[in-house]
C-alpha cells in the first residue's frame, strides 16, 4: 500500500451529498476474446497492491485486463513493484499525470486507508470507474466527498470485499436466504487476532488513527460488511467501547524499529523483516524516500488505535450485532453465531498452539444439530482462495449471474465504513450511542 504517515484526515470539504449509486462490477466478460481488455491503473504499490491487484491480475487475467499505469508516492517502491508484477506499464508518482497519460477505464486504489477517499474522488472526477480496497473511507467527511464525486461523475465504485467470497460466508448467506433460522434476532461476531497477525498492525502505518481509522475501520469493515450482507439490512445505531491495553505504551521498553533495537533478545515480538525478500524490495530498500519502517516497534508511544474493542450495532430490521475484536491472543480466527426464531447457526474457525476449532453447524430450536456439508471447494490463491473468487467475479463474471449478491457497490462500502467510524466516534465520546444518519445521510 502507498505509505504516507503524515496524511491529514480532514482533507475534504464536506457537502450535503445524496447517494446516487450505480451497482455492478467494473467489467462483465462472458466472452473475453470478443471484447477489448479493461484498462486498469493501480495507485498504491505496497504488498497488497503489487501482489493481489498487480502480479495476480497480470498472471491470471492478462487476457481481459491490461495494467496501464502504476502510481505510488514512493518512487523506489513503484519501480520495485513494477518488477515484481512483471509489467512494462509506465510508473508515476503524480496521480493526475498517470490518469491523463494512460487513460484507464478503471482505477484500483490500494493506498493507505486514510488516502482512499482522495484517490477515489479524484479518479471519479477525471472520468474513471473505481475499485477500492476496504475500507472505502476513514471518516464521515471523506464518505461525503466520495458520494458527492460519484453523484457528479455518474461513474461506478466497487469495493473489493474478499471476505464475502469465503465458502463458509457464501453458505451462511444461502442458509439465511432459505430462512433456515427463520427471522434472525441477533448476531455474535468475535474476531481473534494472535500475537503474529494482530501484532503486525501495530508495527505498520495502521498504528496511527489518522492513517487507518483504527482497526474498527481498517479490519472490522470486512466483518461489518459481512453482517450487513448476511442480514440484508442497514445499520441504524452504534455503541462501542475500546482501549489500547496491550501494545503501545503498555511496555517498559521500546525503540524505533526491530532491526536496530537493543532489546532484541528480550522482546518476544522481535521480527526480522529482512527474512522476507519481497518486503525488503518493497519497503526496506525504499525507506530513504519516505522513512516508512515496515518493522516498526509495536511499543511506540505514538500508537493511538485500539487493541481491545467491543461494539453493538442495531439494524433497521431490529437485529442486534454484538462484535468484539482482540489483537494479542494465543490463537487466530473467528467465532460467529447467528441466532434466529427457529435455531442457531455457528461458524468457528480458530486455532493455534496445538488445537483447532473449525466448522459450520446448524442447530434447530426443537430439533437436531448438524454439521453443514456441501460447501464449495476452497480456491487456490490469496486469502484462502477468496481473492481468486473475487477476481473472477470482477473480471470474468456476468452482470446477470450473482444470486448471492457478492458484488459490493458504493453503498455497501459506505455502510461498512460508517459502522467503524460510528464505533470510534462512540468511544471518543465516552461510549455514547451514535446514529448513522447523524454522520452521513444515505
Amino acid at each position: 500500500m502507498m505509505t504516507d504517515s503524515t496524511v491529514t484526515r480532514r482533507a475534504f470539504i464536506s457537502g450535503g451529498a445524496a447517494l446516487a449509486v450505480t451497482a455492478g462490477s467494473v467489467v462483465s466478460a462472458p466472452r473475453a476474446a470478443e471484447q477489448k481488455r479493461l484498462r486498469m491503473a493501480l495507485v498504491g504499490t505496497g504488498d497488497r497492491g503489487s501482489f493481489t491487484w498487480g502480479q495476480e491480475v497480470q498472471e491470471g487475467y492478462g487476457d481481459v485486463v491490461e495494467i496501464v499505469g502504476l502510481c505510488d508516492i514512493n518512487r523506489k517502491r513503484v519501480e520495485a513493484a513494477k518488477k515484481l508484477i512483471g509489467t512494462k506499464a509506465p510508473s508515476f508518482v503524480d496521480f493526475d499525470r498517470m490518469i491523463k497519460e494512460t487513460r484507464p477505464d478503471t482505477v484500483m486504489v490500494t493506498t493507505i486507508d486514510g488516502t482512499h477517499a482522495r484517490y477515489i474522488a479524484r479518479a471519479l472526477e477525471l472520468g474513471c470507474d473505481v475499485m477500492s480496497e476496504k475500507p472505502l473511507c476513514t471518516d464521515e467527511e471523506q464518505c461525503l466527498a466520495i458520494l458527492d464525486a460519484q453523484k457528479r461523475s455518474g461513474k461506478k465504485v466497487t469495493v473489493t470485499f474478499n471476505a464475502r467470497h469465503d465458502p463458509e460466508a457464501k453458505k451462511i448467506k444461502e442458509l439465511l436466504i432459505e430462512k433456515a433460522l427463520g427471522d434472525v434476532i441477533s448476531v455474535d461476531f468475535h474476531e481473534y487476532l494472535d500475537t503474529h497477525h494482530g501484532a503486525d498492525y501495530f508495527r505498520r502505518w495502521h498504528r496511527l488513527k489518522e492513517n487507518s481509522g483504527t482497526l474498527l475501520v481498517h479490519k472490522a469493515s470486512h466483518h461489518f460488511d459481512l453482517a450487513n450482507w448476511w442480514l440484508d439490512s442497514a445499520p441504524v445505531e452504534v455503541t462501542a467501547f475500546g482501549d489500547l491495553k496491550f501494545y503501545g505504551r503498555n511496555n517498559s521498553f521500546r525503540n524505533t524499529h526491530c532491526r536496530v533495537c537493543p532489546f532484541k533478545q528480550q522482546c518476544k515480538f522481535y521480527w526480522d523483516v529482512t527474512q522476507n525478500q519481497r518486503y525488503v524490495k518493497l519497503y526496506v530498500d525504499c525507506e530513504s524516500e519516505d522513512g516508512y519502517l515496515r518493522d516498526g516497534c509495536l511499543w511506540r508511544e505514538d500508537i493511538n488505535i485500539y487493541d481491545t474493542m467491543s461494539v453493538v450495532v442495531k439494524y433497521e430490521n431490529g437485529v442486534f450485532l454484538n462484535y468484539t475484536a482482540n489483537t494479542y491472543l494465543p490463537f487466530e480466527g473467528q467465532a460467529i453465531s447467528i441466532n434466529g426464531r427457529r435455531g442457531r447457526l455457528d461458524y468457528n474457525e480458530f486455532g493455534g498452539g496445538g488445537f483447532s476449532n473449525k466448522g459450520l453447524r446448524l442447530t434447530g430450536s426443537f430439533g437436531k444439530s448438524e454439521v453443514i456439508q456441501g460447501l464449495e471447494p476452497r480456491r487456490v490463491g490469496g486469502h484462502g482462495g477468496a481473492d481468486t473468487s473475487l477476481h473472477d467475479l470482477i473480471f470474468r463474471g456476468s452482470q446477470n449471474s450473482d444470486p448471492l449478491g457478492l458484488r459490493a457497490d458504493l453503498r455497501a462500502g459506505a455502510l461498512s465504513s460508517l459502522i467503524g467510524i460510528a464505533a470510534y466516534r462512540s468511544i471518543e465520546r465516552g461510549s455514547q450511542t451514535i446514529r448513522i444518519k447523524d454522520l452521513v445521510k444515505l
